[in-house]
């Protein structure tokens, strides 16, 4: 248990016995009355968010979280399966889960994976990815007076702006953040 003023944006707390991210937090002192914690909570279960107020003086239960890098294997229509190359046990997570990595998920590539209590809670991403190119649309000398870009379909299904010049089959870096364009790979 850790005072409440000691969270920090990240960690991972057991709030009415569930496992919930601390995804925003705030120290709000009012003009009038006792100064409070605003937190921005995920419950990693359900996925939902929601907010909780915490007095100053309130304790929390903190719970460690450990980082384990697991290899992307394939997706079952159901569930995205990861298999730890270590030991080979495979770790299926639900779409819930990977919701935002989707379109970053390439078979074969590592990804670190946060596990609570031996049960994996959420997927970590690199700042950024290489996917290869799979539609890139021909374009037309003369196009190019200004930074032009055009949209590329990655092999992922991600459909990102790209200069003129990527044509199909390169390898390009996208930001896992923005979903922007980088540069080749």
């Amino acid at each position: 248990m850790i005072n409440a003023n000691a969270l920090k944006k990240g960690n991972v707390i057991r709030h009415d016995g569930e496992l919930c991210l601390v995804a925003d937090l705030q120290h709000v002192k009012p003009g009038k009355g006792p100064a409070y914690l605003q937190t921005s909570l995920r419950n990693f279960r359900t996925g939902r968010s929601f907010q909780l107020r915490l007095g100053s003086s309130d304790s929390v239960e903190l719970v460690a979280l450990i980082r384990r890098p697991l290899q992307y294997s394939y997706y079952d229509g159901s569930f995205y399966v990861f298999l730890d190359p270590k030991n080979f046990d495979q770790f299926e997570l639900p779409p819930e889960m990977i919701a935002e990595a989707r379109d970053y998920l390439v078979e074969g590539s590592d990804y670190d994976i946060l596990f609570c209590e031996d049960r994996p809670v959420q997927i970590e991403l690199p700042s950024s990815v290489n996917l290869k190119v799979v539609e890139a649309p021909d374009w037309v000398k003369g196009d190019s007076a200004t930074n032009v870009r055009k949209p590329v379909v990655l092999e992922t299904g991600l459909s990102v702006n790209a200069p003129l010049f990527i044509q199909e089959g390169e390898i390009i870096k996208v930001d896992t953040r923005t979903g922007e364009y980088l540069g080749r790979a």
